[in-house]
């Protein structure tokens, strides 16, 4: 599933394309996505897109009046198509521009979504959300606060959009081993400056995940069909009976909260 780094990556991709360009057509092709595409997503059309923002692992297009409100799901990907191309049966929204670019919205599963909401505090899928972890907002006291009394492993609170939004299950693992902290660890257990080695390295490994283009394991794709690298500095994902790359103990693997977890266990404590 794209996560945090894969949507911000989708973002950057397709601003410089979208951004103060007009809609001049909406083609949908398959309305029957995670949630049914609302037919008010054509009042779209004819409107300058302002910005294209993100929120969590939203992507928002800022339009002069209204939004469109994208999630790319379990596998969708956005590519953008300098000149016209045959669609796939899996390339479900177009998006026309009057600069001859088409923004394609493509899901073979089709549990992404595609919505229209005049004001952003009205949709529900945004409410309720945590800080952004990139953000200031982010920080040890605000995780100390959530966790303190949470009798819960590290890594399920960490991945609760409640409590901050965008740290999925490639990334948790990532950034507990960075931290040296074992993913099974009790929230209510962790001292401050654990809390303050998890905070930065959460940080960190967004940070260089965005730098490398996200991670691509089986769908993710860039918007220009290049696929994310850093799958490449990965640690510890995916890598369960490998010797770890700083102890060479090899690495372990466990389901938390049905989530698979991979850690080390002389690393992490």
């Amino acid at each position: 599933m794209p996560e945090l780094p894969e949507v911000e990556t989708s973002r950057l991709g397709i601003l410089p394309h979208l951004k103060n360009q007009k809609i001049q057509d909406i083609i949908i092709r398959q309305p029957k996505l995670r949630w049914p595409i609302p037919t008010e997503i054509f009042l779209a059309k004819g409107q300058k897109i302002l910005d294209v923002k993100r929120r969590a692992k939203y992507l928002l297009l800022q339009l002069e009046d209204g939004w469109i409100v994208i999630h790319l799901g379990m596998s969708g990907s956005l590519r953008i198509l300098l000149e016209p191309q045959v669609e796939d049966k899996h390339d479900h929204v177009d998006l026309l521009l009057n600069n001859g670019v088409t923004l394609r919205y493509t899901d073979p599963r089709r549990f992404g979504a595609w919505l229209w909401t005049p004001f952003l505090e009205w949709l529900p899928q945004l409410k309720s959300l945590g800080p952004e972890p990139l953000t200031d907002e982010f920080n040890v006291d605000y995780l100390s606060r959530q966790i303190k009394e949470r009798k819960v492993p590290i890594k399920t609170l960490i991945m609760d959009n409640h409590i901050v939004v965008g740290v999925g299950n490639i990334y948790a693992s990532e950034s507990l081993f960075m931290a040296k902290i074992l993913p099974s660890r009790l929230g209510n257990t962790l001292k401050k400056k654990e809390i303050k080695l998890l905070v930065e390295a959460i940080k960190q490994v967004l940070t260089r995940s965005i730098e490398q283009g996200g991670t691509t394991l089986k769908d993710f794709l860039q918007s220009d069909g290049k696929p994310g690298y850093f799958v490449q500095q990965l640690q510890v994902y995916g890598r369960e009976g490998l010797g770890c790359f700083i102890c060479q103990t090899p690495i372990q693997a466990k389901k938390i909260a049905q989530r698979n977890t991979f850690y080390c266990l002389h690393c992490q404590k």
